[in-house]
């Protein structure tokens, strides 16, 4: 058996998350179809990283394991030819099996996109998150300084979540204002069920002047989720690079980056 590592993007909007359902659905159901039809038997493929239902993906890393002899082309091209136009294949290279795309990863990053101004945006809808109310991005930047560190993120984490342990590193993070779009990067050593959709929320609380600066770190300080805001939109989320060490043939020597533009700019 051989082990293949896949980079994928994915368009969240269309379908009901990464994870596969009984009545399909989802990134993962597209995936294993196109690639059962191309290897000649069942796959079942692991991901980096669960994105829920509306969360992008512009550099999602998976492995699948299979005895069918290929040559590379068909793992992009091939699986590209069958699957849905909301996900695509970007590179295919084989792996050993000491890899594992969600184990051996040792970091992911994560950008949220806000478009800031009055009117919703038509254009991109379901592509970039909304907030109708003026921000204050420095502001927002300095409350956001406080998650730098490793913490325990209990504060952001929702009720649902599966995870260990709430304690996670953040080793950075970054706001700021392009235009009318607020954009939000994240990188950490992993992240919790809707950890990041709650912190966005959290520093948009700030930005609109509800709450100071200093409310941030007191929120993350306190482990009290039900004192937070509301858990924000999937809409301008984007799973957009995953970290490995370097013993495997990966793009970028492990570090695998694809950050989200700002479209129609």
């Amino acid at each position: 058996m051989k082990r293949i590592a896949l980079g994928v993007e994915y368009a969240g909007d269309a379908f009901v998350g990464w994870q596969s359902q009984p009545g399909g659905g989802a990134v993962q159901d597209a995936l294993e179809g196109a690639l059962r039809a191309i290897c000649a038997h069942p796959v079942r493929v692991h991901c980096a990283g669960r994105t829920d239902a509306g969360v992008h993906a512009t550099a999602q890393v998976v492995h699948f394991d299979t005895s069918a002899e290929r040559a590379r082309g068909a793992w992009v091209r091939g699986v590209n030819a069958l699957l849905p136009p909301a996900v695509v294949v970007r590179w295919a290279v084989e792996v050993d099996q000491n890899f594992h795309a969600r184990y051996r990863a040792c970091a992911r990053r994560y950008r949220y996109i806000l478009h800031n101004a009055p009117v919703r945006p038509a254009l991109l809808a379901r592509r970039v998150g909304w907030f109708h109310a003026p921000l204050d991005v420095a502001r927002m930047a300095e409350a956001a300084a406080c998650l730098v560190g490793r913490h325990d993120f209990s504060a952001f984490r929702a009720a649902g979540c599966q995870a260990k342990t709430p304690v996670r590193n953040m080793y950075e993070v970054s706001v700021v204002r392009s235009g009318a779009f607020i954009v939000f990067d994240f990188h950490a050593d992993g992240f919790l069920h809707h950890m990041i959709r709650n912190l966005v929320g959290a520093l948009c609380y700030v930005g609109k002047g509800r709450h100071p600066v200093g409310w941030m770190a007191d929120l993350l300080a306190s482990r009290d989720r039900s004192r937070g805001a509301p858990t924000f939109s999937p809409d301008g989320l984007y799973l957009c690079g995953v970290d490995y060490p370097s013993c495997w043939p990966l793009p970028g020597d492990g570090r695998i980056i694809a950050l989200p533009q700002l479209p129609l700019l």
